[in-house]
């Protein structure tokens, strides 16, 4: 089966788990809240950790959320990805367990600035394959949002469990720094993220260079939040790497200039 069939399938699948939908009265919350009876994918893991809009799913926003978990910001974007980019995307999905997206950007990023320059498509294909996809062993801090044959839910089970704190998420506050843990990883992922963006659309003389300078862990360590700015709300501080990210890479180009 070719890559994007692939993930084709992986999206209705997931569409299928969100069909499942049931409301019932919570007591807990003195309302009705969803619950679901899912086979291939861990729903309100989902809708937690990606702030799903659970009365406005569809196939196309099943599909968005696909190819976030494969490594691609959107859809289309990966539609447009070279077959070794596509290959590796498989390969982060089929190893959830062994690695997340996150931790991925982390390290190919370390990687590249150890060595001074971008990776290609195909030299990003062959480190995960020899360093993750054919080894055992590693195991990701991210949570593998797929079910396995055991952990699939059946109708009684859902009733029992709770809604975890899905209800609308209460924002979350920044209150101390440094970022630790998966608030810190997620930062990191979206800086890195972000940085690529901003220097296609800059387009600097020196783009390796730049990519050398570049430290996104010391961006969101040192640079982005001041101890002076806190308590933030959580996505907020977040969207002030789009917000900023753009003057620090400027700088980085013109650095790389002289």
């Amino acid at each position: 089966m070719e890559t994007i069939e692939y993930f084709k399938l992986q999206s209705k699948n997931l569409y299928k788990d969100f069909k499942t939908q049931k409301p019932y009265f919570d007591a807990d919350y003195g309302r009705e809240i969803y619950q679901y009876t899912p086979k291939y994918f861990d729903i309100d893991a989902l809708i937690l950790d990606f702030d799903i809009d659970e009365d406005n799913f569809t196939l196309m926003k099943a599909q968005h959320y696909i190819a976030n978990l494969a490594g691609f910001i959107k859809w289309t974007e990966m539609q447009d990805a070279s077959s070794s980019a596509l290959k590796l995307s498989e390969l982060l999905f089929r190893n959830m367990h062994k690695i997340s997206v996150m931790e991925w950007d982390i390290y190919i990023s370390a990687q590249q600035r150890e060595n001074g320059f971008a990776f290609d498509d195909d030299l990003k294909l062959d480190i995960f394959e020899t360093v993750f996809d054919q080894v055992d062993g590693h195991e990701s801090d991210g949570h593998d949002y797929r079910l396995t044959q055991s952990e699939k839910v059946s109708d009684k089970n859902q009733n029992s469990k709770p809604k975890k704190e899905k209800m609308k998420k209460t924002p979350v506050q920044i209150s101390a720094l440094p970022l630790v843990g998966e608030y810190r990883l997620e930062f990191i992922r979206t800086a890195n993220v972000v940085f690529e963006k901003v220097l296609s659309r800059i387009e600097p003389k020196n783009p390796d260079l730049v990519r050398k300078l570049w430290d996104a862990e010391n961006y969101i360590d040192e640079i982005l939040l001041k101890p002076e700015m806190l308590p933030i709300d959580h996505d907020y501080a977040l969207s002030l790497i789009d917000a900023f990210l753009v003057h620090h890479v400027i700088e980085l180009a013109v650095e790389t200039d002289d």
